[in-house]
Order: C-alpha cells, then sequence, then structure tokens
C-alpha cells in the first residue's frame, strides 16, 4: 500500500471509540443480515422447486388413477381434470401422456408448442426445466416438466403396456413467487436492520456512559475543580480510576515533599551561616576561624545529604517491578557486618523466597540499610530479618511485612513515642534509637504504610515492624 493511501487510511478512521464500536458492530450486522437474507432466498427457492415437483407429481398421479382405456386400446381421458386450468387452451398448465402409438395432450396444449417427452421405464421419474416453448401467439417461453413413466398389465396378459405422463406448468410461476419472496425478505431485514442499528447505537451509548464520566471526571481533576476521582465506578474501569487517584495522590505527595524539604533545609542551614557570620562580624582569628568554618560546612554537609536523603526516599514508583528481596538483604549485611565486626554480630534471614518488594531498589536498599544497620548498633549478638507477604485484595499485587529485631537493650515504652516523633528540623530528628529512623519513617509513609516499634518477644531487644497494604 502506498504511503499516501495509508496516512489517508489514518486520517479516516474514525478517533471516537464509540464510532469505532458502532462501525465494527454495523459491518457484522450488515454481513450477518445479508449473509441471513441470502440463506433464507436460497432455502425458499429450494423449497420452492420442491413444492412445484410435488404439486405437478400430484397432478400426474391423479390422471394415472382417472384414465381409463378403450377395448381398441386407446386412452379415455377423465371427464373431470385435476386443475380447471387443464382445460383452457394456453392456462400455462400442461398435460401429455406418452403412448407406444402415440400421445395424447390436454386442451390447454392447444396453440403452444411444447416439449415431447421419451416413453420412460416403470416407475422412472424425471423433473427438469425450464425448458424451452413457444406460445400461442409466437412468443418463446419456458416450463418446468415432470414426468413418471408408467406400464399397463391389464390390456394383455402376454404383455405389458408402457406409458407416461407428463405434467408442465410455465416456468414464469416459480420465478414470480421468488421475485414476491425477495422484495417481501428484503424489505423486512432492511427494516430490521435499521431498527437494530438505532437500537445498537443506543446501547453503545449508554454501555459507554461509566466512559464519558470517567473522562468528565478527569477533567474536572485537571482543571482543578476536584482533588480525586469517584470511588463508584464498574468493575473493569475501577483499576484504571484507582491507579489514576493513586498517581495524583504521588504527585501530589511527591510537590509537597519537595517543597518542605526545600523549607527544611532552608530553616536548618540557617543556624550554621548564622555562626560564620556572626564569627566573621566578631574578626575572629585565621585558625579559629578556619576551625568554625569546618565544622559549619561539615555540618551543612550533613544537613543537605539528609534532605536530599529524605526527598530521593520519599516517593516511590506507582508501577514498579517487583523486586527479589533477599540479594539487597544480603549485600546490606556483609557490609555492616565489617563495620561492627568487632561485635561478632550474626544476623539471620527467615524471608520467604515468594516476596517480593515492590518500589524502587533504592528505596528497599534505604529501608533495609537504616533498619539493619540500627539493629547491628545496638544488638549484642544476634539481628533477625523476618520478612512475610502481607495483607492481599482482589486485583491488587499482595503486602509487604518487614521486621528487624535485635537482642539489645530494647526501647522503654514511654519512649517509643518520642522515637517516633515527626521534627521540623532535619537534625532534630535524628535522634532516638536510630540515625536513620526519620528517612525510614518517610519513606514508609510514602509507600502509604505503617511504621511500629516494639519489644522483640523472641530475641528480647528492639522490633521494629513495617508493614506495607496491598497496591495498585
Amino acid at each position: 500500500m502506498p504511503d499516501q493511501d495509508y496516512e489517508r487510511l489514518l486520517r479516516w478512521r474514525p478517533r471516537s471509540l464509540q464510532s469505532r464500536q458502532l462501525l465494527a458492530a454495523s459491518i457484522g450486522l450488515v454481513a450477518f443480515l445479508a449473509l441471513a437474507g441470502f440463506a433464507l432466498d436460497r432455502a425458499f427457492v429450494d423449497v420452492a422447486g420442491q413444492g412445484l415437483r410435488e404439486r405437478l407429481k400430484q397432478y400426474a398421479f391423479t390422471y394415472a388413477g382417472d384414465i381409463e382405456w378403450a377395448r381398441d386400446g386407446s386412452l379415455i381421458a377423465p371427464d373431470v381434470p385435476p386443475d380447471g386450468r387443464f382445460n383452457r387452451p394456453g392456462s400455462g398448465l400442461y398435460a401429455d401422456i406418452e403412448l407406444p402409438n402415440g400421445y395424447w395432450a390436454s386442451d390447454s396444449a392447444r396453440g403452444p408448442q411444447l416439449p415431447r417427452g421419451e416413453i420412460l421405464s416403470g416407475r422412472e421419474e424425471i423433473f427438469d426445466g425450464p425448458l424451452p416453448i413457444v406460445k400461442s401467439d409466437g412468443s418463446p417461453g419456458e416450463v418446468y416438466r415432470y414426468g413418471i413413466g408408467l406400464v399397463d398389465a391389464t390390456r394383455s396378459a402376454d404383455a405389458e403396456f408402457p406409458y407416461t405422463i407428463y405434467i408442465m406448468e410455465d416456468a414464469g410461476t416459480l420465478p414470480r413467487q421468488v421475485r414476491v419472496f425477495r422484495q417481501a425478505l428484503w424489505g423486512y431485514l432492511g427494516i430490521a436492520g435499521a431498527v437494530l442499528l438505532l437500537l445498537q447505537a443506543v446501547i453503545l451509548r449508554w454501555s459507554l456512559l461509566p466512559l464519558r464520566r470517567v473522562i468528565d471526571e478527569l477533567k474536572r481533576v485537571q482543571r482543578g475543580q476536584a482533588t480525586r476521582m469517584g470511588e463508584r465506578h464498574p468493575r473493569e474501569l475501577q483499576p484504571l480510576t484507582d491507579s489514576i487517584n493513586a498517581f495524583v495522590e504521588s504527585e501530589r505527595e511527591n510537590l509537597d515533599r519537595q517543597r518542605n524539604t526545600l523549607a527544611d533545609l532552608a530553616h536548618s542551614l540557617k543556624t550554621p551561616l548564622a555562626v560564620l557570620r556572626a564569627r566573621l562580624d566578631s574578626g575572629a582569628e585565621g585558625g579559629e576561624l578556619r576551625e568554625e568554618l569546618d565544622t559549619q560546612l561539615l555540618r551543612m554537609n550533613d544537613l543537605v545529604g539528609y534532605q536530599l536523603a529524605r526527598a530521593a526516599s520519599g516517593g516511590h514508583a506507582l508501577f514498579a517491578a517487583p523486586v527479589a528481596i533477599e540479594p539487597h538483604a544480603e549485600q546490606i549485611v556483609r557490609g555492616l557486618e565489617k563495620i561492627y565486626s568487632s561485635k561478632g554480630v550474626v544476623c539471620e534471614f527467615e524471608i520467604e523466597p515468594e516476596v517480593r518488594f515492590h518500589g524502587e531498589p533504592g528505596d528497599l536498599q534505604e529501608l533495609l540499610g537504616n533498619l539493619l544497620e540500627n539493629a547491628f548498633k545496638w544488638a549484642r549478638s544476634r539481628v533477625l530479618l523476618t520478612v512475610r507477604p502481607g495483607a492481599a485484595a482482589p486485583n491488587r499485587r499482595p503486602g509487604l511485612s518487614i521486621s528487624v529485631e535485635d537482642d539489645g537493650p530494647g526501647i522503654a515504652p514511654d519512649r517509643i513515642a518520642h522515637v517516633l516523633q515527626r521534627g521540623v528540623r532535619g537534625d532534630e530528628r535524628v535522634q532516638g534509637h536510630g540515625i536513620g529512623l526519620a528517612i525510614v519513617q518517610d519513606m514508609v509513609r510514602s509507600y502509604r504504610g505503617e511504621l511500629s516499634v516494639g519489644a522483640s518477644a523472641e530475641l528480647g531487644g528492639a522490633r521494629f515492624e513495617v508493614i506495607l497494604p496491598p497496591g495498585l
């Protein structure tokens, strides 16, 4: 296909989903009606032909039962034929009886030139046509013919007397019946097709109404007239609307997180900058000023690193591929074992092989890294990492449960709230049981999960548990 024709076809192709469905359904409906009409037409033609044959056969058997034979062997026709048309010349219904020594024809056969037939053997039947004839007025015509061969054994004891009865009817009768039937058939099919197309358009419009409502709600969200999609939608559209809501909420959270991070960073840098300005204004000596400068630059570097880590770990991809957990956990534990080699801490895994983390690999490393580092720092000799599937929901990816336990001193119940408190300044939040707890807490919140802190029933120390809900 040339490129111009292909581009023209693409421009012609309807962009409306309703138009596409209506066009496809209309083509299917027209094709079905055409095939149904053709099948009904052929069936009627076959039935009409069979009916004509049976009618002519009935006339022939009536003649066979009513004819008599004279003593001289001549045929005596019945006084009352099976149909009155046999007595009217040129009526279109003809009878012809072929005899060994001649033939007999009905009064209707006077005038037209009809085809003569042969004498058939006993009980032999034929049905043929249309056969050409010449009508009484000299015009050409056609007839259908039925013939049956009979034998009269009563005329002579020594020999049988064969004869054949032919019944012919003008061929115009069957075409007229077929023509009338076709006019009625295609007329009714056309009316039925128009009604079905109209009904189909109404049904399509009704069936696509929920989709139009989704489009209207999405436009309202785009214009800022609504904050999220509605909750009541058909099951087929529910995953789509849930994904859109999750995407909108994720983008809104990302924007808020970026604003909060910039505000926190600006607020955190005020104090070091103010200290440096004060030292400069006080005329401090070079060595003292250099020492203060190194201290404040290190502090600002830590603040910037922490806030950037919060910004990077706070969001997650809605449709991230599943990530295996055990390889990342083993990599983190190998590094921590080197750092805390003097303590001889042993980390045990209870990770079910089929569980997966649905998010960014960096988020998983940050989450496991902070929790395991805190556990290694406070543990005496043992750390336990447990990963199990979380809650499940229909048509959603399963949730996830991650817990890290140690055999350290644990956390007093009255300090759990203090450990989990959410501060404003980044350096004020780095406190409690671990230095990365603020990052973990923000990350878990971005995944709409929960972080709980308590006592370990198995090891006796602290237990941090992260529960992520089923995702989209």
